[in-house]
């Protein structure tokens, strides 16, 4: 089978000539050595490998947004936003500070101020919010009074049908998209972000539902454009534990990130429910949901559930997507982790289920990968390939 075949058969629910194996981020997002800019870890060396391992070895899922980038803002040559439809309530400045590129956002509105900071260091893929934009109830009853024009966007399916073309039968393209509960609560810390959703319930739906009136319209528009395709919904996780209570999973995301499932769905699409973390006490709504396949099944202690367990019980509604974790990845001896892999790809595949991709939880964000980690990697396609 080609990899787009044997993805598409895994989806469906197919029999396959071997589970699909996939590297997430690592022949997902866009990682692109001959960048220039200092900032870009990929440019490393030590990269190269890696990167050549999972366009030539693994079954790539490419994810990409349906989003223009940018679409409502222009940077001046002093790095600031200057134009665009938000420009009358928020203004972004970029500027390096001790080696790290800061970003800061400022938004004013109805005489009042709210800024937000976040930090990317030079060496590191990660961007660190130093400072959240809403701080208190206060902050969210004036941010609710944004006109709805400030968060239009532009959507276009193009670029993802001209990556589907390159691809050919070397993959797919998975649409990657947050929902609204990701979108409401990455405005907060995460202590005032828990506080709020636990006390403040009819405020923060008010929140959600700002959100999902823009998020909402984007998956139905993509999923009438770019149908029968796998989707991958993050945010969901802000409602497991420890953070928030398993009820109210169901009140801040089946009733917002579901309409995203239904639509996607009723076009013929794939919805899979990215979580990370403690999931055992939340798969059964995900399942109610209507969602077609999870990520990434972490194993304890990161996560709270056995692969095996997930498989013997939801393996027929959900396609699982895991559950290796990229502490291991990095870390483990290659002979120890060979066995976690065979492990694994025996979880994963026992008994009747709908299909099975093997793939860590995450990727290295570090500028080096070391001669292990990517020796790990190899393992991962090797077991595969020996099924």
């Amino acid at each position: 089978m080609t990899s787009r075949e044997r993805l598409m058969a895994t989806l469906e629910g197919r029999p396959v000539d071997r589970p699909a194996v996939s590297f997430y981020e690592i022949g997902g997002l866009k990682m692109d050595p001959s960048d220039p800019d200092p900032f870009n870890i990929y440019r490393d060396p030590s990269w190269k490998p890696l990167l050549s391992l999972a366009e030539e070895r693994t079954d790539r899922i490419r994810m990409r947004s349906p989003v223009r980038a940018q679409s409502h803002q222009v940077w001046d040559s002093q790095q600031t936003v200057s134009q665009g439809p938000r420009s009358e309530f928020f203004r972004t400045e970029q500027y390096l500070d001790q080696g790290c590129r800061m970003v800061r956002t400022t938004l004013r509105i109805a005489g009042r101020t709210m800024t937000s900071l976040t930090r990317r260091d030079r060496d590191i893929d990660t961007v660190w919010t130093v400072e959240h934009l809403l701080k208190s109830c206060e902050d969210v009853e004036v941010y609710l009074q944004l006109p709805d024009d400030v968060f239009a966007e532009t959507i276009d399916v193009s670029p993802l049908i001209e990556e589907e073309e390159r691809l050919g039968e070397h993959g797919i393209v998975m649409v990657d998209t947050e929902d609204p509960l990701c979108a409401a609560a990455t405005l907060f810390s995460m202590g005032d972000f828990t506080i709020l959703a636990m006390t403040e319930h009819n405020l923060f739906h008010r929140l959600l539902e700002k959100h999902a009136r823009v998020i909402h319209h984007r998956t139905e528009q993509v999923a009438r454009q770019f149908p029968g395709r796998l989707w991958r919904i993050y945010g969901p996780e802000f409602a497991t534990e420890p953070y928030l209570p398993p009820h109210l999973f169901d009140e801040y995301v089946i009733r917002y990130t579901g309409p995203m499932v239904e639509a996607i769905r009723r076009t013929g699409g794939f919805a899979r429910i990215h979580i990370h973390g403690r999931i055992r006490n939340v798969l059964d709504s995900v399942v109610r949901m209507g969602a077609d396949a999870i990520d990434p099944i972490e194993p304890p202690p990161q996560g709270d559930v056995d692969l095996a367990f997930v498989r013997e019980k939801h393996g027929k509604d959900l396609v699982l997507f895991g559950n290796l974790e990229i502490a291991d990845v990095e870390n483990a001896e290659p002979g120890p982790f060979e066995k976690i892999v065979r492990r694994t790809l025996a979880d994963g595949t026992q008994g009747d289920g709908r299909g099975f991709v093997l793939m860590p939880s995450a990727c290295p964000y570090g500028r080096t990968i070391s001669t292990r980690t990517l020796r790990n990697y190899e393992t991962m396609v090797r077991c595969v390939e020996d099924l």
